[in-house]
């Protein structure tokens, strides 16, 4: 193939063969930011140029770590302090613990006086976690294995349902107190207060009141001494916000009516007024589940709700966690992080700050319409709890319908859901109708 000679061609455009690409923007390029990754600590663009919901989120602090674990429990055993055996059970109906071999009794660490949990609420800022909420990672493992120090053989608890278990050796018994990030050990546990007979007693009260309309199935079957006393996780959380509410409220300036007989109506005149508040608030201790399971509240399925009823619990007497106080007890895994509970805090936290301004707006005998609302969270605290609670269940024949009975393991309070046979709800609304009509009728004839 021959080579001519003459003039060079001109370059051809850029993405043809052999072209030449135009300058690079300033900015991108090798050695630029883009290429470079930024020092540590620093942020490659400036805050000042964002968005304000993104600009507070990156100038936000990150979350700060309470370390709540317990060196001295960390090989899975809890020592005696007088006699060093580590067969130890709660004593029932108090908060102490107490050794099977010496009898010896002591009272656990409050977790609030320990960490300091109870303290700075008016100067909470960006998000505090402690060391039992952690995220939960999905490779953590259910199994973990100790090695006992009394004979030296390996014992395994699987945390998917037990929380402590004895070596099969020299009977020594051991506690998952270690915090793992598989969501089975949180941060403290509230004991339980009431007692099995009691609870018993509580729910078999519970149904007797409701027993006429009761399910045949249901009380056929119904055995309360099959109790189950479960610690439910939830997350205690503590909170310092600002809330701004707008809208209209209406107030009564004339009432009449028009029309006669069956066509009469009712009408209002009322003055309407816009309506602004604005409210700085702090929560202390406020619960939320941590169960996925138990927060799906399908009233077709379940009654999950239940258990929300019995609420408040006294969680400032809660205790440093010891897996020895769930000897006897099942509990419930925790698996939600803060992260996607903070949906349902920032919710309660603005049912909260209405209710804060309820008293500033009584004069609006009509009521009032909030129609816009802005919540602004400076600051949470997460710590992960343990809760006491007796459960009773009953899956109803037919519709799979799972009815609970749940008992507040600390105060006693009792609610729950009870199968009914409908007809008889229908026929006493109908005679109590006919009754109260019949009364009416009869008041009328003596006025004539």
């Amino acid at each position: 193939m021959s080579n001519k000679t003459g003039s060079t061609p001109p370059p051809l455009p850029f993405g043809g063969t052999g072209g030449t690409p135009p300058p690079l923007p300033p900015g991108i390029g090798p050695g630029s930011p883009q290429d470079v990754p930024p020092e540590p600590g620093t942020f490659p663009v400036d805050p000042a140029t964002l968005p304000k919901a993104i600009r507070d989120e990156v100038l936000a602090p990150d979350p700060v770590a309470i370390d709540t674990a317990s060196e001295e429990l960390k090989d899975g055993q809890n020592h005696c302090p007088k006699c060093g055996a580590t067969d130890i059970r709660q004593r029932p109906g108090t908060d102490l613990l107490i050794c099977l071999y010496c009898r010896n009794e002591w009272h656990g660490e409050g977790v609030e006086e320990a960490f300091g949990l109870g303290e700075g609420l008016d100067t909470l800022s960006g998000t505090i976690v402690a060391s039992g909420a952690q995220a939960i990672a999905a490779d953590a493992s259910h199994l973990m294995s100790f090695k006992c120090t009394g004979c030296g053989a390996e014992v395994t608890v699987n945390t998917e349902s037990n929380m402590t278990a004895r070596c099969h050796w020299c009977r020594h018994v051991f506690g998952v107190n270690e915090q793992v990030a598989n969501g089975a050990v949180p941060d403290a546990v509230l004991p339980f207060r009431i007692k099995k007979d009691d609870a018993v007693a509580r729910i078999r009260q519970f149904v007797g009141k409701r027993r006429m309309f009761a399910l045949k199935e249901f009380k056929e079957q119904f055995t309360p001494e099959n109790v189950v006393g479960v610690y439910m996780p939830y997350m205690i959380v503590d909170g310092r916000a600002s809330a701004e509410v707008s809208g209209h409220g209406e107030i009564k300036t004339r009432e009449y009516t028009r029309g006669t007989g069956n066509n009469k109506k009712t009408y209002y005149d009322a003055d309407v007024y816009a309506v602004r508040r604005a409210v700085d608030f702090t929560v202390d201790d406020l619960p939320l589940e941590s169960s996925r399971e138990r927060s799906k509240l399908d009233t077709k399925v379940n009654t999950n709700n239940i258990i929300n009823t019995i609420l408040p619990f006294d969680t400032k007497n809660a205790v440093k966690w010891n897996a020895s106080y769930l000897s006897g007890f099942s509990s419930e895994k925790r698996d939600t992080d803060v992260e996607a509970l903070r949906p349902r805090l920032e919710d309660q936290l603005l049912s909260i700050a209405r209710h804060q301004v309820e008293p500033s707006v009584s004069r609006y005998d009509r009521g009032v319409r909030w129609e816009e609302e802005s919540l602004d969270v400076h600051g949470t605290r997460w710590v992960a709890m343990y809760l006491p609670v007796w459960l009773y269940s009953y899956q109803q024949p037919g519709s799979g319908m799972l009815h609970y009975i749940a008992v507040n393991g600390r105060t006693g309070e009792t609610m729950g859901s009870v199968p009914v046979q409908h007809w008889k709800l229908l026929l006493a609304a109908l005679t109590t109708g006919t009754f109260i009509e019949a009364i009416v009728i009869a008041l009328l004839l003596g006025s004539n």
